[in-house]
């Protein structure tokens, strides 16, 4: 198996994890950002923690996104005693549509698996334009361009 392989499989792993956490029945792209914030021995993690970006702060920012949906809708949290989720009563293994189109925009740019990099992952999340990650990250003060401009840079310094 391919480092690539093993790499994305423990983020997929990962993410699964968070995903039950959440109560979710399927893994999203919020689940793998939270998963390779997690992975601590990775340029990726290094790429998010430079700009602050820890597994706790992208948690925090997914709480005010969350928040934030729901005040969209008319609901205060604060007003309610919402109950925390209840983990999911098996693991979830589906790719939600959200993994689904990170993977194709992160490895789209890529002619052969051999030149795959963990960096493709994380930028096929933050191309995302709409959903849960760039809401968040934009109500956590997140420079999303500039966090793009990072990863871009890894994967060109890898490359050299």
């Amino acid at each position: 198996m391919a480092a690539i392989d093993h790499y994305i499989n423990t983020i997929i792993d990962q993410g699964a994890h968070e995903a039950h956490t959440d109560g979710s029945a399927t893994i999203e792209a919020h689940h793998l950002l939270l998963a390779i914030a997690a992975e601590r021995e990775t340029t990726t993690h290094q790429v998010l923690t430079s700009v602050g970006l820890h597994h706790r702060a992208i948690r925090d920012a997914l709480n005010r996104e969350f928040e934030h949906s729901l005040s969209a809708a008319g609901v205060s949290r604060a007003a309610f005693d919402l109950p925390q989720p209840s983990s999911a009563p098996q693991r979830p293994s589906q790719l939600g549509a959200s993994v689904k189109l990170a993977l194709e925009r992160g490895f789209a740019s890529v002619a052969r698996k051999k030149d795959l990099q963990p960096a493709h992952l994380l930028l096929g999340i933050l191309q995302a334009e709409v959903g849960t990650v760039p809401r968040a990250l934009a109500l956590a003060g997140i420079d999303q361009a500039d966090l793009k401009a990072r990863v871009l840079r890894t994967l060109t310094d890898a490359g050299e």
